[in-house]
């Protein structure tokens, strides 16, 4: 007793809580405890044999390991008390009776059977109502345990997944427009006619490496990263080149660093992703542990995609287990769904590496050390408990059970996953696609600038005006089909000049006269 309620005086306070702390810690001194638990890996462990193989007496508290067992012997520790384990007949956290009594851990704490109750016991405000709680030691929520899908088979153009259909689309699209670009450029710019026979100095021809079949191959070549012997000697025709080179170079480091992700990890497809994917379906079952807390939340929830779920598994009896393991065993036979807490879930992961979690969690709660309504001893438990959880130790233990430094299986969500690897498109690659068409633009005024230097000097040595000068170079370059070859009325070779018997006084330096003449497509 910490006061005395008076009427006319009101509350009178005769001990402070520190007071009535270590009152309490007095009487827990060199205490025995009883404490019920229940077996859920890696919480409460039973096992019957140790290390050496020897069997384990029934009632020694050898019997027991695992998380929960660990935990209370470090709050032992730090209150100076000691325990006596037993497994609760039933094997259930508890159930409300019609007569107000319950099953279960619950109910042997009502009945002061037990001093604590430790292990899975999830604190929700229907068990609050007759126990009592510490403040949680673990906080968890609710999720979805499912088996792992088998792999997709692989296919046979899986080389082509890297990159995006529009991708693709693209890429084919800017080769020909490229390619033809490449062959009209050449066409138009005078330094790309050169004298076919070097050695002769005399020939009255010039001719155009680019033709349109070369065009095509000189940029497929560049694409496939293996060159050509064919070389463009305008600026123009170098400026198409280089962007078009550093096009393939980004378009190819991107689809060869892709593709080594989509042959070496391992896909799968998943039916369901999420609590909604199962609600919306039949094929797969689903449920969960018959009368514990996610079976109350179900029961009890109101938000309509889980009323949905509740609908459907209290219409399928059969989709309820009375223990974890059991839905386990349905988990791995294929096509069911089991909902349950997600610290015990992931611990499974840890031991069936053909096991999974979907989704996130559902709700978030904790759990808790339960006592006997109006225990004494609540406080000082979860002072031991805020004690444990700063110095780290509960982390430890944590670390210990759930092998999270080294475990045995892939533990991560799936949908997270490099597994997840995702074709790339033009989001992610239409900057090269903007950067070539600038390139391609600027080739153009080059081109445009070249031709028309070229056409007026040629006008000169024609005495022609030089729009019909244009209008002649301008026919001839766009016979796409046309000739390739046409003769030199000045042809400039390693800088000497050979002049043809025109009558003209012209430079050494002047560029190619291009007349026309009807030769063959080369």
């Amino acid at each position: 007793m910490i006061g005395e309620w008076n009427q006319g005086v009101g509350l009178n306070v005769t001990k402070s809580s520190e007071m009535r702390m270590e009152e309490i810690q007095k009487d827990l001194n060199n205490k025995t405890l009883r404490i019920v638990v229940k077996e859920e890996h890696p919480l409460v462990i039973v096992r019957h044999t140790d290390e050496d193989g020897n069997a384990i007496p029934e009632g020694s508290n050898e019997k027991f390991v695992g998380y929960a067992i660990d935990m209370m012997t470090e709050i032992g520790k730090y209150l100076n008390v000691s325990y006596t384990y037993q497994l609760v007949p039933d094997g259930s956290t508890g159930l409300p009776l019609s007569n107000g009594s319950w099953t279960g851990m619950i109910g042997m704490l009502m009945s002061n059977q037990a001093d604590l109750a430790v292990g899975d016991v999830t604190i929700n405000y229907e068990r609050s109502s007759v126990i009592d709680f510490t403040k949680p030691f673990m906080n968890l929520g609710i999720s979805i345990l499912f088996k792992k899908p088998d792999e997709d088979p692989p296919k046979l153009f899986s080389f082509l997944e890297p990159l995006d259909n529009n991708i693709w689309m693209c890429m084919i699209g800017a080769y020909a427009c490229v390619s033809l670009f490449l062959f009209i450029v050449a066409r138009f710019s005078p330094y790309e006619w050169k004298n076919p026979h070097p050695c002769n100095l005399e020939s009255d021809t010039v001719e155009n490496d680019f033709t349109l079949l070369n065009s095509f191959w000189f940029n497929i070549g560049s694409l496939m990263q293996q060159g050509c012997e064919l070389a463009p000697k305008a600026s123009s025709t170098r400026i198409i080149a280089g962007v078009w080179w550093f096009f393939t170079l980004i378009l190819i480091s991107s689809y060869t660093a892709n593709l080594a992700a989509f042959l070496t990890i391992t896909r799968m497809t998943t039916p369901i992703k999420n609590a909604d994917d199962l609600a919306k379906q039949t094929e797969i079952k689903y449920g969960c542990q018959f009368g514990g807390s996610t079976y109350r939340f179900f029961k009890n929830s109101k938000i309509p995609t889980y009323e949905k779920m509740w609908n459907f598994m209290s219409q399928h009896p059969d989709v309820f287990v009375n223990k974890s393991d059991l839905g386990i065993a349905k988990v791995k036979a294929g096509n069911y769904a089991y909902l349950m807490e997600s610290i015990p879930l992931r611990y499974q992961l840890s031991q069936h590496c053909d096991l999974m979690e979907v989704g996130g969690e559902l709700d978030s709660k904790g759990f808790g050390i339960g006592v006997p309504k109006n225990s004494p001893y609540r406080d000082a438990l979860s002072n031991a408990i805020l004690s444990l959880s700063e110095q780290q130790i509960l982390l430890d233990l944590y670390n210990k059970w759930w092998n999270v430094d080294s475990p045995k299986c892939l533990t991560t969500d799936d949908s997270k996953s490099p597994s997840s690897a995702s074709k790339l498109g033009l989001k992610n690659l239409g900057g090269i696609f903007v950067f070539l068409i600038g390139g391609l633009g600027l080739a153009l005024i080059i081109a445009i600038i070249e031709f028309i230097v070229n056409a007026t000097v040629n006008s000169k040595t024609d005495k022609q005006t030089l729009c019909s000068e244009i209008r002649e170079e301008c026919m001839f370059a766009l016979k796409c089909c046309g000739p390739s070859e046409k003769p030199a009325k000045l042809s400039s070779v390693n800088g000497n000049s050979h002049l043809e018997d025109t009558g003209d006084d012209l430079e050494a330096s002047t560029p190619l006269k291009s007349s026309r003449i009807n030769s063959s497509f080369n």
